[in-house]
């Protein structure tokens, strides 16, 4: 529950976007409160990756309105970007540097102590190949180095598309300490899950995308003999 004054990590109120004639997502409601870890499920081609692309300022809705830690996606993107660690489906990596010259750059971006790099690339495991170029990397490794990037940014809200594939035991391990290290921090995170078993220890929540839709869950009936009528928690 969103304790009285706080804002919303995420306060989307019908959110609709199309392409070409086709919606993709229709009239999405969600709100995430900091520190949440929600997961987002659905088919292939419900809008999961839509909706996050929407939520982290790469794409523009076409109805409904959408608030990130405060800011307006559309009137303050900037402002809304800044806030958010996106990690998506392609690492987005400079291959042809080094990782650790990945990082000084995004450093470079974010504003952060070259120092910073260093911790990161200690945290996700590649201190000691920050001196190799990216693409020699493995897929697991690239997927780590994009995580360390997510470090760089000190995000107040987490969206990552499928953060777990490529990921062995000891990277879906680290992907969880990382969230929840970022949790006890207040940060909220909304991970799109292909499957649930990875994250469901660290989830509060999940919901699911359907035709581009988070079905509204009715309540149960009433108990046989119930004086009060049971409501459905999920």
């Amino acid at each position: 529950m969103n304790a009285p004054g706080q804002t919303l990590a995420i306060d989307a109120t019908d959110v609709a976007r199309r392409f070409g004639a086709s919606w993709v997502l229709r009239g999405v409601t969600l709100r995430v409160s900091a520190g949440e870890v929600v997961g987002l499920l659905g088919a292939n081609g419900t809008g999961k990756s839509t909706l996050l692309r929407i939520l982290a300022t790469l794409l523009r809705p076409h109805a409904g309105a959408l608030r990130v830690c405060g800011h307006d996606v559309v009137n303050a993107a900037a402002d809304a970007r800044a806030v958010v660690g996106y990690l998506g489906h392609a690492p987005g990596l400079y291959e042809d540097l080094t990782a650790r010259e990945n990082l000084l750059f995004a450093a470079s971006m974010l504003d952060r102590h070259p120092r910073e790099v260093e911790y990161a690339l200690e945290r996700v495991g590649l201190g000691g190949d920050g001196e190799a170029r990216v693409h020699g990397f493995s897929s697991g490794m690239q997927r780590r180095l994009a995580i360390a990037r997510l470090i760089l940014v000190r995000p107040r809200l987490l969206l990552l598309d499928e953060p777990y594939s490529n990921l062995d035991a000891a990277g879906i391990e680290l992907m969880n300490s990382l969230i929840v290290d970022w949790v006890a921090e207040g940060v909220a995170a909304l991970v799109v899950l292909h499957e649930l078993a990875p994250a469901a220890s660290i989830l509060d929540r999940t919901v699911t995308l359907v035709d581009g839709r988070i079905p509204v869950k009715p309540a149960a009936e009433p108990r046989q003999g119930s004086v009060f009528p049971f409501i459905a928690t999920g």
